[in-house]
């Protein structure tokens, strides 16, 4: 199988300024057509780091992708590097410039055709592969042994680059191969009890085929992977081995298919033809944020709101003022309010509500931070929960709580016949 290595280039990524989505977007669309990648490198943008990174990377993979470090400014790095790992020279590319100068006559920007000039200069040996959405084209050079493809660093520009142009040029010049995945989700046993459990259904696992653990919340996913140069007898062989994985682990069972919880929960809401709506306080908004990320959410969800000053939960989804005098804001029976309240007001099956202290500061009524409580309520049914997690960040905290809950409404789903 051939193996890929990644390159981010950049300063701004080292300092923590910027984050890397490039890498996670690229090593996913590599996956799809067969390509492993061994390794991700985040490199400081200075040209001598990256010749010699450039150069140890073509020793330890076929293909190599790098991002950053082309564009208008002095940080244009990466191309200098490029042209002197293959003892290369930069001359001007004709049809890139031509391109440039239509992409900046259609913005009505050509006044900048000077500034960007240089981004015509290219290795004289280098293919291009143009950017429809950015002045600095991808370059792609060979050795003997490896591929190297340096792309811009901006992630609209290479989402398309990759999509579009890279990948379907591998797959025209590279011989398919196959990777593939199947996600169970498990529920309610420790990791080691889990592991124990099928420890010997795992050491029968053919050598193509290899297990992940990837705990989420308190889920985990088992992820098994296989690899291959026919998909058809992968498919076979992965539904084979979930096949005899059932009868080990069918009692803590979430899902037999499915990534991200959203995901499943659409599944699992359209087959029950179900509807839903959330009252957000303490995860302001990250409920909705995750359940309307799936396409077609609009099938089953009907909205949202953050009531997150208590008078609007009182206003708006209707908590007695009197449950908040005598239990505070965050407190279980403000939660089961809130989800009673939520589902009245959209007119849906099922509800969620949550509340709670996300940190770092307490609230007014001066409960303990990390402190939270939600509701679910599926028609009739209502079932509370509580979570402490001090020991979370104010973002992780929202997330966390978020998935949480969704975990938990899909499990509840799936008690119901």
């Amino acid at each position: 199988m051939k193996t890929a290595l990644l390159i981010t280039i950049g300063d701004e990524i080292l300092s923590g300024s910027t984050v890397d989505t490039n890498s996670n977007f690229i090593a996913q669309q590599l996956k799809n057509i067969g390509l492993k990648v061994k390794e991700i490198i985040t490199i400081s943008d200075e040209v001598a780091t990256i010749e010699s990174t450039f150069h140890s990377a073509l020793q330890r993979a076929d293909l190599v992708i790098a991002t950053g470090g082309l564009g208008p400014t002095k940080d244009d790095k990466t191309k200098k590097a490029l042209a002197n790992v293959f003892q290369d020279h930069l001359v001007l590319d004709d049809a890139t410039f031509l391109h440039l100068q239509q992409y900046l006559t259609q913005r009505k920007r050509l006044d900048l055709l000077e500034l960007n000039h240089g981004q015509a200069e290219i290795p004289s040996k280098a293919q291009v592969f143009q950017n429809e959405n950015g002045t600095a084209p991808a370059l792609m050079m060979n050795d003997e042994n490896a591929t190297i493809i340096c792309l811009p660093g901006v992630p609209y520009e290479v989402k398309p680059l990759i999509k579009n142009k890279i990948i379907p040029w591998l797959q025209a010049h590279w011989e398919s191969h196959f990777i593939v995945s199947k996600i169970i989700s498990v529920v309610g046993i420790a990791e080691s009890l889990l592991s124990e459990k099928i420890e010997n259904w795992e050491l029968s696992l053919p050598t193509n085929m290899q297990l992940s653990y990837l705990p989420m919340a308190n889920r985990i996913k088992l992820k098994l992977t296989a690899s291959g140069p026919y998909e058809k007898e992968i498919q076979q062989a992965l539904n084979q081995k979930v096949y005899e994985l059932k009868p080990l682990v069918q009692e803590y069972i979430l899902a037999w298919e499915g990534d991200a919880i959203e995901e499943i929960l659409k599944e699992v809401l359209l087959e029950k033809n179900l509807s839903i709506s959330v009252a957000e306080s303490c995860t302001g908004g990250e409920l909705s944020k995750l359940i309307t990320s799936v396409s077609g959410s609009s099938a089953y969800f009907i909205g949202g709101i953050v009531a997150y000053d208590y008078h609007q939960k009182i206003k708006i989804v209707k908590v007695k003022p009197e449950t908040i005098a005598a239990h505070t804001v965050v407190a279980k029976e403000v939660a089961q309010e809130m989800s009673k309240g939520c589902q009245h007001l959209f007119g849906t099956d099922v509800a969620i509500a949550t509340t709670g202290v996300a940190g770092p500061n307490s609230d007014s009524f001066q409960n303990e931070i990390g402190l939270v409580y939600y509701s679910i309520r599926i028609k009739n049914v209502e079932k509370s929960f509580s979570l402490y997690l001090p020991h979370l960040e104010r973002k992780d905290f929202m997330n966390f709580v978020a998935i949480k809950a969704i975990q938990d409404l899909v499990f509840m789903l799936k008690q119901i016949e």
